[in-house]
């Protein structure tokens, strides 16, 4: 199912108690007539906020707070893929398809997804749970292939894997975020090579 299918643009939208207050804290940060430079902090707010993405009430609520013209907001908000211009499923997962994930193996990650969930890219699953996208170099290469789920990363996948992650986010389980294989930052898959003796 497409997450375009099942829209609906909320009227109205105001941040809560707490979420006006950190606008108000971020937007102190900037020159007195540069609040503008605000945008993308306070619509990552808004998006926090709805659900994981950006409806248009949310957008001219920013544009009126930061006296910006909302067209604006709207270039902002469609230009960076960090927001969400239509709902997405409760675990957003965004597979990396640049040329290290894909030498790695990122379309049968993809594959994965596709045959696990019963969707395609840019689709969301009937129950809302997950969305599928496509994205380009998510900065962990020399992990690759990888896949960020929401807000975590998770690297050094196999289909495998990516099966059995799919399986426990269906039941509610908490992932282990970052690499799938135990690898300890970005070392060599064998372990460290260098420096092992004593200084």
């Amino acid at each position: 199912m497409s997450a375009a299918a099942k829209t609906v643009e909320p009227k109205n939208f105001a941040f809560s108690a707490d979420n006006l207050k950190r606008a108000q804290e971020i937007i102190a940060k900037y020159p007195a007539g540069r609040q503008a430079s605000a945008v993308i902090p306070l619509l990552d707010i808004a998006q926090r906020q709805n659900d994981n993405w950006l409806p248009k009430a949310a957008m001219d609520y920013v544009a009126d707070l930061l006296e910006m013209p909302p067209m604006k907001v709207y270039e902002v908000a469609s230009f960076y893929t960090m927001f969400n211009l239509q709902p997405v499923g409760k675990n957003f997962v965004q597979v990396c398809t640049t040329t290290p994930c894909w030498l790695r193996g990122s379309a049968d990650i993809m594959n994965t997804c596709k045959s696990k969930l019963g969707i395609d890219k840019g689709e969301t699953t009937a129950d809302g749970k997950f969305t599928l996208t496509e994205v380009e170099c998510l900065g962990a290469c020399v992990n690759a292939p990888m896949v960020q789920i929401n807000d975590d990363f998770f690297e050094d996948l196999t289909p495998e894997l990516m099966g059995k992650m799919i399986d426990d986010l269906t039941v509610g389980k908490k992932l282990s975020v970052g690499s799938q294989t135990g690898r300890r930052g970005s070392c060599a898959q064998n372990g460290p090579t260098s420096l092992k003796g004593k200084a």
